[in-house]
């Protein structure tokens, strides 16, 4: 049986999890975040931390369902715009939809579970609509 934990919305394009750069400072190997990233994933905190309120991140395991909305391109025809509206066209252009499920899972965590390694089944799709990033967190007992 499933438990809700808490749903939210992150405002805005969805955006995939970016690469780390890695360069040599001192030596030492240094990773870097790309500022694109780590924005998206600061966004994605605010919303968690917001839905959660004043309650701590669950510890057991987690199940996720996102739906990431993508805008509809303004360049194609008011038929194809009508179409992806009605859901008959997917986008199958980036950002791919496991890199923004990578970045909603990292901006979570701390959050709304401990560690992402929790999350133990994933329902995602990208469609087009206003958009956002619309995820649900549920508590597999």
């Amino acid at each position: 049986m499933d438990d809700e934990i808490t749903t939210f919305t992150v405002p805005g394009e969805p955006v995939a999890k970016g690469r780390a750069r890695a360069f040599v400072r001192n030596g030492h190997i240094a990773l870097i975040t790309p500022t694109r990233t780590a924005r998206y994933e600061n966004l994605v905190r605010l919303a968690a931390q917001q839905a959660m309120g004043a309650r701590t991140p669950v510890e057991g395991a987690v199940a996720l369902t996102v739906h990431a909305f993508l805008a509809i391109p303004s360049s194609w025809s008011q038929k194809r715009q009508r179409l992806a509206a009605m859901g008959f066209l997917v986008p199958t252009k980036r950002p791919d939809l496991d890199n923004i499920l990578k970045a909603i899972k990292d901006g979570a965590t701390g959050v709304t579970w401990r560690d992402d390694a929790q999350v133990v089944d994933v329902r995602a799709s990208k469609r087009y609509g206003t958009p956002r990033v619309e995820v649900q967190v549920r508590l597999v007992a």
